[in-house]
């Protein structure tokens, strides 16, 4: 299988809501099934998009597994299933890793540790979820700060015979049959945080619509103003310029990716830092969650 790049999706320009229509006798090629396939996903799509946001429906639990006999150290993700900023469904249906060794050796060499040392970081208590951190787990001293993001990804999978596409004529000529909707992980460093700016993603609706200590109109405003201003950062359906950058993601990462956890792996002071013995630790709960319906009505008491 080969993954497509992003752009190859046409949902990744946010096309128009152009319909296909059809008349007996009319000649009909690829692109007006193609058209057709992407009218109906980028509808749902956008629903999707509008109604939960980018981020976790079920699963995708990110954790720490240390190198044990037969079991290399790893950054591993539990299967689940996540909307993207698009709105598109990323499933992972079986748990997938991140093999940390590997990935630490190909860092550093990409840029001699430079990426590394940017990333790395005292006083880790700024860089981390409020849930985590009432949990009181002991941060270490220092530590390179990464992310966990999971992107969809379309596959070809499948030949078929066709026509030779361009300027030739071979009768033998075979094309993708089928695109499958598949996935990416990413773990990439984080530099440039600091306290006014933890790379983590922003509540949907601001503070007030969680504050217990706002009052009832507070939250309703709030609500209604986050709606009302919600339209441009997911961009407009024909429109150019594409996604909104998220706090959450780095400059060059597809728009479109889910955050899913932060990884502190602790380090060194030493240019570039180097590992210490200490284990990994995973912050699960800085993430967007898309509770289903079912567990509001448990906790209305429904």
């Amino acid at each position: 299988m080969s993954i497509q790049t992003p752009t190859a999706d046409p949902l990744f320009a946010q096309p128009r809501a152009d319909r296909p229509a059809y008349t007996t006798g009319m000649l009909l090629d690829a692109q007006d099934f193609s058209d057709e396939q992407t009218y109906h996903r980028g509808r749902l799509a956008r629903a999707l998009a509008f109604l939960a946001g980018g981020g976790t429906l079920a699963g995708l639990s990110v954790s720490h597994l240390p190198e044990a006999p037969g079991q290399p150290e790893e950054i591993r993700v539990e299967p689940g299933l996540a909307v993207d900023r698009l709105g598109r469904l990323v499933e992972i249906p079986r748990p997938a890793c991140l093999r940390l060794p590997r990935w630490w050796t190909a860092t550093a060499q990409a840029d001699g540790g430079d990426a590394l040392g940017q990333a790395a970081y005292d006083n880790l208590g700024r860089f981390v979820s409020a849930r985590f951190t009432d949990s009181a787990v002991l941060l270490p001293a220092r530590a390179v700060v990464a992310d966990v993001f999971i992107r969809f990804a379309a596959c070809e999978v499948g030949l078929t015979p066709s026509f030779a596409a361009g300027p030739f004529d071979a009768l033998n000529a075979v094309a993708t049959s089928r695109l499958r909707d598949a996935w990416e992980l990413l773990l990439l460093p984080r530099p440039a945080l600091d306290d006014a700016y933890s790379g983590l993603p922003l509540p949907p609706g601001g503070p007030a619509v969680g504050d217990p200590g706002a009052t009832p109109a507070a939250r309703r405003d709030a609500i209604q103003d986050a709606v009302l201003g919600g339209y441009g950062g997911l961009g407009r359906a024909g429109g150019s310029g594409g996604l909104t950058p998220a706090p959450e993601h780095p400059a060059d990462l597809d728009r479109s990716a889910v955050f899913l956890a932060r990884v502190l792996i602790p380090v060194d002071a030493a240019t570039p830092p180097a590992r210490l013995a200490d284990n990994p630790l995973v912050d699960n709960y800085a993430r967007r969650f898309l509770p289903p319906a079912a567990l509001f009505a448990q906790w209305a008491g429904l």
